[in-house]
């Protein structure tokens, strides 16, 4: 699955949350480029299976609602 290229904005500023966690957290520097190549790393490995598991909430989400309503309809149903 390829992934779109996020805003540069939003790139940008996930780039500095990694650098100041590098910083905080691990107390070492890590320059933009190292910070960018993680970054992508990390969604070329991670953002596939965030995107299924997304999908299969939606479709848990989906088909309760569907259940829900076949009831309501077959509840209006009984009652003629």
């Amino acid at each position: 699955m390829l992934i779109k290229k996020i805003p540069k904005e939003l790139k940008e500023g996930i780039i500095s949350n990694i650098q100041q966690y590098f910083s905080e957290e691990r107390d070492e520097p890590i320059g933009n480029l190292a910070a960018e190549q993680l970054l992508d790393f990390i969604m070329n490995q991670t953002a596939p299976i965030i995107y299924n598991q997304a999908l299969n909430d939606a479709r848990t989400v989906i088909q309760q609602q569907f259940t829900s309503l076949e009831e309501e309809i077959y509840a209006l149903h009984a009652k003629m």
